[in-house]
């Protein structure tokens, strides 16, 4: 890439969010995570710019007056923000995104569903962001695009006659064919990803899953017989052009953590939970309201522990916390009152007027709370059914400075592929089989426990969200694809 070129990022948010308050005004607050923290070194020293909705629901364009606060919020690089009306936040985002990709990328497919006009919006919207793209990208730049709500937006910048280098990455898994070819636009969305020069995955899983659903969707696909085995980068050729895909396991910023675990609130507070329950181990769930991450298989496994191991009643403590998400979706609402059921029937089993079972949390910690509770529990007990990755398992180790917590974690997360050697692994349909593991993690030795919390961390720090990073750009650039033929002479593909 020549130095004058520039990064462009587009995701769905901005790392800006813009609230209207009681009096009508306009605020700007920053956004957190991994990615936030990650990306603004780079769109800094390039000179870049973040494409993107900034979360406010607008009928018409954005007020000009907004931008100069939205650009002043940002820290040394550019913001351009895509609006979106309530028409498009509901069949784009709720409809397209959320009640078909998200279920059907996560496997549940009778969550699925496959309305036409969730479709049509979905092509409108990330035809919107792509002709913001085209605005802001010169010939050189290099683009990256972010997760499943804009997986069109490449096919619609080579249809702009954009010939740069454009990179995409999925949070979330990629099923398999038997699941992906349930989708009415499974071969628009597949021809659409191949318009990108490289593609990024989670896990070798999720990167054999789209070459499988490529061998019997896409024709004339051209893919080495090692790819699908190839945990580094791959190349899948089309007649003149050639797609890269490789495996880059998202992570958190391991010294924020690390370092702010070691922090005197941080540690005031954890010793006042503790004390709190001095003679009792807890165990920590901690998870978005969400029906793939497996909340109330945890707590039906927690039942099942506590009536086979009755030794543990007033020695074992469960704290489930619950991220408000999506909570107008009834699917979300439904779950969340079968959250509460699950958790007043334990305690109304189990509990005494000097113990509690479970404590149930349903809102949003700050940071500092958060790593408080990750340094108080002894046990992290992450069982998604379906996870991308899950970067809560990631920061517990960090913060897990002692060395003392256990992991416990489902197969079905990304981070298992990282984390299968120290973490125990549960399938989270087995409420037996995970009731087991946490009678093994409250009795499991201190050595073992100091071994396998030092070697999870040691894959953290080594493999954190800069190293992320790196991978994925250099993979995007170490090899000139530049030279596009314009999108009227592509050979257009043809469904099998």
């Amino acid at each position: 890439m020549k130095t004058k070129s520039h990064i462009i990022i587009v995701s769905n948010r901005l790392p800006l969010i813009l609230k209207q308050t009681d009096d009508g005004k306009i605020e700007v607050g920053k956004g957190a995570g991994g990615l936030v923290t990650a990306m603004a070194p780079v769109l800094q020293n390039r000179n870049g710019t973040w494409i993107g909705w900034p979360g406010y629901v607008q009928e018409t364009d954005i007020d000009d007056n907004m931008l100069p606060a939205l650009q002043s919020a940002a820290s040394g690089y550019s913001v351009k923000p895509v609006m979106l009306n309530s028409e498009e936040l509901k069949n784009y985002y709720e409809g397209f995104s959320n009640s078909i990709i998200w279920p059907l990328f996560h496997d549940f497919t009778d969550k699925c569903i496959f309305l036409s006009e969730y479709w049509e919006s979905y092509q409108k919207v990330n035809k919107k962001f792509a002709l913001i793209v085209c605005q802001n990208a010169d010939d050189q730049d290099f683009i990256w695009v972010h997760d499943y709500q804009l997986i069109l937006v490449g096919a619609e910048l080579r249809k702009m006659h954009k010939r740069n280098r454009i990179g995409f990455f999925l949070h979330i898994p990629f099923p398999p064919i038997d699941t992906f070819a349930r989708c009415p636009w499974r071969f628009e969305l597949l021809s659409a990803m191949l318009e990108y020069n490289l593609l990024g995955f989670h896990t070798i899983q999720d990167k054999r899953n789209f070459i499988g659903c490529l061998k019997k969707i896409i024709q004339d696909v051209q893919i080495d017989a090692k790819a699908e085995l190839d945990e580094t980068v791959s190349e899948v050729r089309l007649g003149n052009r050639v797609v890269r895909i490789g495996v880059f396991p998202i992570s958190i910023d391991y010294n924020e953590f690390f370092l702010k675990a070691w922090d005197s609130n941080v540690y005031k507070r954890a010793k006042e939970m503790r004390s709190n329950a001095p003679d009792t181990k807890i165990l920590l769930g901690v998870d978005r309201l969400d029906y793939t991450k497996g909340i109330p298989e945890k707590l039906k496994a927690f039942q099942m522990f506590l009536t086979l191991f009755p030794n543990f009643h007033k020695k074992a403590h469960f704290i489930q916390l619950v991220a408000p998400s999506r909570r107008e979706i009834t699917a979300y609402a439904d779950l969340k009152l079968k959250i509460e059921q699950l958790v007043g029937e334990i305690n109304g089993i189990f509990g005494t007027d000097d113990w509690l079972p479970v404590q149930y949390m349903f809102r949003t910690l700050d940071r500092n709370e958060l790593i408080s509770l990750y340094r108080t529990c002894e046990i992290a007990f992450i069982t998604p059914l379906k996870d991308g990755m899950n970067l809560i398992a990631k920061e517990y180790c960090a913060c897990n400075i002692d060395e003392k917590g256990v992991l416990i974690l489902s197969e079905f997360a990304g981070a298992a592929q990282q984390f299968y050697q120290d973490a125990i692994l549960v399938n989270p349909h087995d409420i037996e089989g995970m009731a087991k593991a946490i009678h093994r993690a409250f009795n499991m030795p201190l050595e073992e426990r100091n071994q396998r919390m030092r070697n999870l961390r040691e894959i953290v720090k080594n493999k954190d969200v800069f190293w992320w990073l790196n991978s994925f750009l250099k993979a995007a650039i170490e090899k000139d694809l530049s030279s596009f033929p314009q999108a009227d002479e592509y050979s257009p593909f043809k469904p099998v």
